[in-house]
């Protein structure tokens, strides 16, 4: 079928400033989408016109209704960078859609700057959690940000003050690519732009003051990061079951027992792709896992609140699984059950009647048993002695 689809990006500039065969098809379309200001960008076009609904999922019945028909979707700069386009393109054979992109917001920002994209984190804090914000804050890092409106530059530099980050350098980009386009730079701790348009870009350069809060890249956070009410993996032990994970692009965990979330937690800061389910039977801890994921900037993972096995049934598949809390026969076989052939399980036990589950475990289904104990220095008087952790036995395999 001939692509009676067009997805155009436009800019600030207008319509005028399209290629001939973008203004050509919107002259063509009988039906425009947009928002608000895509439509009024595109002028006195005679075409029928549809301005996004809210969610924006409610416009595509009435756009795949007119296939066939020529129609066209306006987006901002480039459709397929945090834009329409993934969305349409899950519902539009690509063969049927014709993309005309133009410049991105990213890239007219890194422009403006003399900034190279491919060493800069991009993110798009509209229409997400601005948490998503919060892994990206390394020393030197570059980040550019697409805004939710005009209020996300003075939230983004009182984030970065509260994280040690206050001298960092900010640059408010407004209205890219148009007439009134407008930079201004500013320092985080002493942020003092005032008349803020909502179409906005945040570009920062990160200045890590001395005991700024970093995230690792590595596994094992601090444990003092973590809120909890002693239902926690401690940071070595959490650092070895991490690796154990062995955690890959775009994979889902399951964490059942999961205390304060912090395997689940570091789980998906191994990689924005990453998905984790937590699974927790009690409603305080679950509301304190939900927490620390916002405190450590992974708002999308997913909490059941729940007992295990039975809160297993309904779940998505996993591609690895994490018991940490209470593992007993049941929840382990329904565990096994619903892992996917290759997927990895892990368990760890502490007390002598897990560690025997674990013990029969292994010798059934095979894989690694691994004890694993840690000391601490603590002050005994004037000098220190080594304070030994609970010992944890873990099993770990791979189901064949």
């Amino acid at each position: 079928m001939e692509k009676w689809l067009s997805i155009i990006g436009i800019g600030e500039d207008g319509a005028e400033a399209l290629a001939p065969a973008a203004r050509a098809l919107i002259a063509q379309a009988t039906l425009i989408v947009g928002g608000a200001r895509h439509l009024a960008l595109v002028g006195d076009a005679s075409a029928e016109r549809l301005q996004w609904p809210s969610p924006l999922t409610d416009a595509l019945p009435t756009i795949c209704g007119r296939r066939g028909k020529p129609t066209v979707v306006l987006a901002s700069g480039d459709p397929f960078f945090y834009g329409v386009g993934d969305l349409i393109a899950r519902h539009v054979a690509r063969d049927e859609i014709l993309c005309i992109p133009s410049p991105s917001a990213f890239s007219l920002a890194a422009s403006r700057l003399g900034w190279s994209q491919q060493d800069c984190a991009l993110l798009s804090l509209h229409g997400r959690a601005f948490e998503r914000l919060t892994p990206q804050l390394q020393p030197r890092a570059r980040i550019i940000a697409l805004s939710w409106d005009e209020t996300t530059p003075a939230r983004i530099a009182a984030h970065l003050a509260s994280k040690g980050m206050g001298a960092s350098r900010l640059f408010v980009l407004e209205h890219l690519g148009g007439p009134r386009e407008r930079l201004r730079e500013t320092r985080a701790g002493a942020f003092d732009l005032d008349g803020v348009c909502a179409l906005n870009a945040v570009a920062i350069e990160i200045v890590a003051e001395p005991g700024a809060r970093i995230i690792p890249l590595a596994p094992g956070l601090p444990d003092a990061w973590f809120e909890n009410d002693g239902q926690l993996t401690k940071r070595e032990v959490r650092a070895v079951t991490l690796s154990t994970l062995a955690p890959r692009k775009g994979e889902t965990l399951w964490d059942i027992g999961a205390g304060s979330g912090s395997i689940s937690i570091e789980w998906m800061l191994s990689h924005p792709a990453n998905r984790a389910i937590a699974i927790e039977r009690d409603p305080e801890r679950a509301a304190r896992i939900a927490r620390n994921a916002l405190a450590l900037g992974v708002p999308d993972l997913d909490i059941v609140t729940g007992a295990a096995p039975q809160a297993l049934e309904a779940l998505q598949q996993p591609d690895a699984i994490f018991i940490g809390g209470g593992a007993d026969e049941e929840t382990l076989e329904a565990a096994w059950r619903r892992l996917p052939v290759n997927g990895r399980i892990v368990v760890n036990a502490v007390t002598l009647e897990t560690q025997t589950l674990l013990v029969r475990a292994f010798e059934e289904k095979g894989g690694d048993l691994t004890y694993l104990q840690f000391s601490r220095a603590h002050p005994v008087g004037r000098f220190h002695a080594l304070d030994p952790g609970m010992a944890v036995l873990q099993w770990r395999t791979t189901k064949q």
